[in-house]
């Protein structure tokens, strides 16, 4: 056993597990739980209202946020306090942490899925707050490594902004020999990407966008955990998360 350089922040589940010190790592051996259900929920706040002659006004009120319930099978003590115990340290809403959806842990293509396992995109051009689309780009990208696909998440690591936490929703791919009509020519080794909601903060060239285990960046919904305990000493337990940025 050798000394651990930083505790788990990410909600054990079967590809996060912790050990009883609080470490990660895959040699730990007290994996959590996977989840029973799983809900995701895109919220925009979105003001409208009507002229007189019917001419529609609309206005974004706030920031988008992601709110996610996670059910669980009943569970022993041993799988119940893992998870629980995780959730205690961070003392309800106060503390941010991060939570993996299996859904999104890869990427739908599944040859693109094993190119960005070993391989991360940048984005060739800077993105400025508010846009909804980056160029993004990979030297030994082809179309051979397959693509991304509308509905995967990606989240974007910038080492000059370690505050950028959140989570991206492609709506839209455009490549080599699929690009809207009279627009800029895309390289083999590139894809423009759509996505929603707009970038919450700029990002700079050649950053790390990643599509392999995107994590979000949540908090309890409510400060107050409870849990029920039946005849038969299982635990039954759910979450409700709602996304968190710096």
């Amino acid at each position: 056993m050798t000394d651990f350089t930083n505790y788990s922040n990410t909600l054990p589940d079967p590809n996060n597990p912790i050990g009883d010190a609080g470490q990660s790592g895959a040699n730990q051996t007290t994996a959590g739980l996977g989840y029973s259900s799983v809900s995701l929920t895109s919220e925009h706040k979105i003001l409208n209202s009507r002229t007189n002659s019917g001419r529609l006004v609309s206005r974004e009120l706030s920031g988008h946020q992601w709110k996610i319930s996670i059910g669980y099978n009943p569970m022993v003590r041993d799988d119940f306090e893992r998870i629980n115990a995780f959730l205690v340290q961070k003392r309800g809403s106060m503390t941010p942490f991060f939570v993996s959806l299996p859904q999104y842990k890869a990427p739908q293509d599944t040859a693109f899925a094993s190119f960005v396992a070993s391989n991360t995109f940048t984005n060739s051009v800077t993105g400025a707050a508010g846009t909804t689309n980056l160029l993004i780009s990979h030297s030994s990208y082809s179309s051979s490594n397959g693509v991304v696909k509308p509905g995967d998440i990606f989240t974007i690591t910038d080492d000059t902004n370690s505050n950028h936490k959140k989570a991206y929703q492609v709506t839209r791919v455009e490549k080599t020999l699929e690009k809207l009509s009279g627009s800029s020519a895309i390289a083999s080794t590139a894809l423009l990407i759509h996505f929603n909601p707009p970038l919450q903060r700029a990002v700079a060239a050649n950053k790390n966008i990643n599509f392999n285990n995107p994590l979000f960046r949540v908090t309890m919904k409510g400060d107050t955990t409870e849990y029920e305990l039946n005849t038969d000493n299982l635990y039954s337990f759910s979450l409700k998360l709602e996304e968190a940025q710096a």
